[in-house]
C-alpha cells in the first residue's frame, strides 16, 4: 500500500522479452498488484511473464489470445483491477521507458483528491525534454493542440504520454469497452474523462529513452489519431452538452462552423466571379467577408466558453 491506499500496476506488453523482466522488476514494493497484460507476443514475453508471477505474488499475469492494441490491454488491465477493487492503478509501458521511482508524483494528487487523473508531462521543462529527439517534440506539439480541442482539457500537454494513474471511482464511470483499443487511447480516454467533469492534472516527468524500440508507423498513427480527434471533438460535444447537460455553446460551434464555411464558399466564387466573368467585386467580397468574420466570431465565443467550462478541471503540478 501506499498512504493507505492499495495501488494497481497496469503494464501493457507486446514482443517486450528484452524489457518486461526489468520492467515488472523494477516495480516499487508499495505496489499491491502488477496486472502484465500480454498481448498476444510472438516472442517470450508470456513465457517471461508465467515465470516472473511464480515467484512474485503481486504479478498478475493476463493473456489476449489476439492482438488487439496497447489500448485493449489497458482496458483488460483496468478492468481486472477494479474486480480486485484497487484504489488507484497506474500504467506503466512494459518497455522499461518510464522511471517507477517517480511514481509517488502521480500518486500524491489522487490520494489528496486534487485530480481524479495523473498524466506525465514531458514537455513543461527543457531538461525533462532532453532524451525526445527533435521530430518527437514536433509531432508531438502537434498532436497537443489538436488534444485540446478535442478532449477540452485546454491546460494540457504531452497527451501521448502513457504514465497516467487513475482513481477506481474515475474507471468505474467510464464505459471502457469504448476506449480506443490502439495507440491513440490516451487522447480518447481524456476526452471521455472529460465528458464527466473528471479532474485532470499533468505532472512534470522527464523523458526517458532506452533501448526500447518504436512500433508505431508514424504515417498511419498521425492519419488514425488524427480522425480519432476529430470525431471525438464532436462526441465530447454531444455527449456533454446536450445528452447530460445543455450549453449554448453548441449552438455558437454550430452557427460558427455554417457560417464560416458559408464566408469562405462565398469568397471562392466571389474569385471566380470576378477573375473569370469580370464581374464587380465590392459587394460580393464584403458581404463574404462579413458573413466569414461573423462565423469566425461565433467560433471564437464557442472556444471562449468550452475554455471556461474545463478551466477548473484541466489542472498542472508544478512541484516536481
Amino acid at each position: 500500500m501506499y498512504r493507505d491506499h492499495t495501488i494497481a500496476v497496469v503494464v501493457p506488453a507486446y514482443n517486450e522479452e528484452l524489457l518486461i523482466q526489468d520492467t515488472l522488476l523494477s516495480v516499487p514494493a508499495y505496489i499491491d498488484r502488477i496486472y502484465a497484460v500480454n498481448d498476444a507476443s510472438t516472442d517470450k514475453t508470456r513465457e517471461i511473464i508465467e515465470t516472473l508471477s511464480k515467484t512474485e505474488s503481486r504479478i498478475v499475469p493476463i493473456n489476449h489470445t489476439t492482438n488487439s492494441g496497447v489500448g485493449a490491454a489497458i482496458v483488460s488491465g483496468y478492468k481486472q483491477a477494479i474486480r480486485d477493487n484497487q484504489q488507484i492503478i497506474v500504467v506503466m509501458a512494459g518497455d522499461h521507458q518510464m522511471d517507477p521511482e517517480v511514481m509517488p508524483a502521480l500518486l500524491d494528487p489522487l490520494i489528496e483528491k486534487r485530480a481524479d487523473y495523473t498524466k506525465g508531462n514531458r514537455l513543461l521543462s527543457p531538461e525533462y525534454r532532453k532524451g525526445m529527439s527533435r521530430w518527437r517534440f514536433i509531432g508531438n506539439t502537434l498532436l497537443t493542440i489538436m488534444t485540446k480541442f478535442s478532449s477540452g482539457y485546454w491546460k494540457l500537454m504531452d497527451p501521448q504520454n502513457g504514465y497516467t494513474a487513475i482513481t477506481h471511482r474515475a474507471l468505474e464511470r467510464l464505459n471502457l469497452d469504448r476506449v480506443y483499443p490502439r495507440y491513440g487511447y490516451c487522447n480518447d480516454l481524456l476526452v471521455k474523462l472529460n465528458v464527466f467533469g473528471f479532474r485532470v492534472m499533468d505532472v512534470e516527468l522527464p523523458a526517458r529513452y532506452g533501448r526500447e524500440t518504436s512500433k508505431i508507423r508514424y504515417g498511419n498513427y498521425i492519419v488514425s489519431v488524427s480522425w480519432l480527434l476529430f470525431r471525438d471533438f464532436f462526441y465530447r460535444l454531444r455527449q456533454k452538452y446536450i445528452v447530460l447537460s445543455f450549453h449554448p455553446l453548441v449552438i455558437f460551434y454550430l452557427f460558427g462552423s455554417f457560417l464560416t464555411l458559408l464566408g469562405l464558399c462565398a469568397g471562392l466564387y466571389t474569385v471566380y466571379f470576378v477573375l473569370i466573368e469580370n464581374g464587380p467585386l465590392f459587394i460580393r467580397g464584403v458581404l463574404s467577408l462579413l458573413i466569414f468574420a461573423i462565423g469566425l466570431q461565433f467560433l471564437s465565443f464557442a472556444l471562449l466558453f468550452d475554455i471556461q467550462e474545463s478551466r477548473d478541471i484541466s489542472l498542472v503540478d508544478w512541484s516536481e
